[in-house]
């Protein structure tokens, strides 16, 4: 390579990826069932809420989207901060407002993923799988969580 030319990962901040493609982990394809530790944890919250739960460095978390922004990315100021090259340093917003819970893609290069589609911007609902680089991250929403369920109401015999 010619030394006055910069290779891809100067230029781009990106990684090349050659050869053949490898398929996905189980349990990562879209679609496919979030992994158990997700519904381990999903049980263990006791305060109704919205929160994102992922894997990162082999530790599980759960962050609660409290804020009306959430910032997802490689940057120190990401309120969700994956040290990663596949994660642009502003990847992804997730906005909380009255009329719901939606993730923006915030100009990434390696684009942003709800349950397996590349979305710009997408309304969350309870299991939505969101992408981020190779990170992937489960919204759950507990509202209920806490709350007495309500009994179905008994047959009415004729």
């Amino acid at each position: 390579m010619d030394p006055r030319t910069p290779s891809d990962l100067e230029t781009t901040g990106t990684l090349s990826l050659q050869g053949q493609a490898v398929p996905a982990a189980e349990g990562e394809q879209a679609g496919e069932a979030a992994p158990s530790w997700v519904a381990e944890a999903r049980g263990q919250l006791t305060v109704p809420g919205k929160y994102l739960a992922f894997e990162d460095s082999g530790r599980q978390q759960v962050v609660p989207v409290q804020r009306e922004w959430t910032r997802i990315g490689r940057s120190l100021a990401a309120d969700v901060r994956f040290d990663d090259a596949t994660v642009s340093r502003r990847h992804a917003l997730i906005v909380h407002q009255a009329d719901g819970t939606r993730v923006l893609d915030d100009r990434s290069l390696n684009g942003v993923y709800v349950n397996g589609r590349r979305v710009e911007w997408s309304p969350l609902k309870d299991g939505d799988q969101i992408v981020v680089g190779r990170h992937t991250l489960f919204f759950l929403d507990t509202a209920t969580v806490g709350q007495p369920v309500a009994a179905a109401p008994a047959a009415v015999a004729e």
